[in-house]
């Protein structure tokens, strides 16, 4: 137990310097889902249930993205700790390129698939409907927000942690003065509903994209990275992240599928349970920021660490990680307990979801023990030492081999209440922080990289 907290006041510091602003805005992140969830309920539970099956599809990009800047940040923090600017800049291109093409495609599908992209996820007519209306509003915001997200990641692993912070607070606002007046038919506006709660959205996106990237395009100096970086040749430096970032892509975008999956099977337990999900899924990001924001500065500092060339320093710290997990996955719990009736009766339900939010409340505050302690090891310190293609592995096939299929049957098949569903929907959290425990203590996960020299 005492290596799982180290006699170090500057690493606890450091880390929550990183941490806190990256939480905060987290925070924000959530308090804009809450509030949409909020708005949109006020139309209906099948309106509220056919935006949250809508944005099951979107999150699927949101994850991809995730995963495009989360592996670029594996090389842009040993990079910078490097002091190597021109790996740095080539590895934010490779990143731009691969989220526009991304974003394009995610479009494509929008425009032409909405029936079929719902249809995926519900068979309920109504919850379809509401959907189909809310993705074809949505097209245009997929370029924006991926670009916006991965550039914010990018500027937080060059010790730019503040700015997108306060750029995430503006957005709240944008969205939710966007939603009042897209939704309700204010100042002018016609009453859109649901449609109006995606041009709310995609309001606010746009914002934090001109703020996000206007500012890395012409602004920032620590990387120094300018428009015309986009069109230069990135040379050998594709096999360096092909290497350590595309498994993370790899990763994160097989566990988007995984997770959808999840999804397809709460979409058919009918519209009660949908509308109870999408009220669980917002308490459990407000209670999970602090996680978010440790989860990346492990990344970050292990990064910064290993690009000093300090192995022991840096499985000392992984340990620390570990407790910081397991603290912060207790304190979760509790608020999850504490704000789950507050959380349910400001929501437009129906009696029988009221109760199976409570059930999914309950799961939820067990599982979140053990999903705070693993992701800040896989999507941190594990990421952070270039442990990527292992971690690759280990997410899939505890997702695929446990979660999916054991979550099915309890669901579809025996029917158990919804309290066993949601655990057995989510019992890879359990499995993957028992594995992280192992994986940590091996110390194989603190993996070379390469700069542009070395590859020459």
């Amino acid at each position: 137990m005492s290596k799982l907290f180290i006699r170090d006041n500057g690493f606890y510091k450091n880390v929550a310097k990183i941490a806190i602003p990256i939480a905060l805005q987290g925070l924000i992140t959530s308090g804009v889902n809450a509030m949409d969830n909020y708005m949109v309920s006020e139309l209906g539970q099948t309106s509220l249930s056919g935006v949250s099956m809508a944005t099951q599809f979107i999150t699927i990009f949101q994850i991809f993205c995730m995963g495009i800047g989360m592996g670029a940040s594996v090389l842009v923090a040993r990079y910078y700790g490097m002091n190597d600017n021109s790996s740095l800049k080539k590895t934010v291109t490779i990143m731009l390129r691969l989220c526009v093409g991304m974003s394009v495609l995610f479009s494509v599908a929008t425009a032409l698939f909405p029936q079929l992209i719902m249809k995926i996820y519900t068979d309920e007519p109504g919850v379809i409907s509401e959907g189909i209306v809310y993705l074809r509003y949505s097209v245009a915001s997929y370029i924006f927000q991926g670009l916006a997200l991965t550039c914010t990641i990018v500027l937080r692993n060059v010790d730019k942690v503040r700015m997108p912070l306060y750029t995430s607070i503006g957005a709240f606002f944008v969205n939710v003065g966007a939603n009042y007046v897209f939704i309700y038919g204010k100042l002018g506006m016609p009453a859109m509903g649901v449609a109006g709660a995606a041009v709310g959205t995609l309001v606010a996106r746009v914002f934090e994209f001109a703020v996000i990237c206007g500012y890395l395009f012409f602004f920032d100096q620590n990387i120094g990275y300018r428009l015309r970086e986009f069109f230069r040749p990135v040379g050998n430096l594709w096999r360096e992240y092909i290497r350590i970032s595309i498994p993370v892509l790899v990763s994160d975008g097989i566990l988007a599928l995984g997770n959808n999956s999840v999804a397809m099977v709460i979409g058919r337990m009918g519209e009660s349970f949908i509308a109870a999900n999408s009220v669980t899924v917002v308490t459990q990001q407000l209670s999970s920021v602090m996680t978010q924001g440790f989860s990346q500065a492990g990344a970050i500092v292990t990064g910064y660490t290993l690009g000093e060339g300090d192995r022991e320093k840096a499985q000392s710290q992984g340990y620390a990680f570990l407790g910081i997990g397991f603290v912060f996955g207790l304190i979760a719990a509790v608020i999850i307990m504490l704000l789950s009736t507050p959380m349910i009766n400001a929501y437009n339900l129906e009696p029988d979801a009221v109760e199976i939010a409570r059930q999914l409340m309950l799961s939820i505050s067990v599982i979140i023990v053990f999903q705070a302690t693993n992701s800040i090891m896989t999507k941190g310190v594990l990421r952070g030492g270039g442990d990527t293609k292992v971690l690759m592995l280990a997410d899939n096939i505890f997702l695929w081999v446990a979660s999916v299929p054991l979550g099915a049957l309890c669901g579809l098949v025996w029917g158990f209440p919804a309290f066993w569903v949601y655990f057995a929907l989510k019992i890879d959290q359990v499995l993957k922080a028992v594995w992280c425990v192992i994986r940590l203590r091996s110390g194989k996960w603190i993996k070379k990289i390469r700069s542009e020299k070395e590859l020459s």
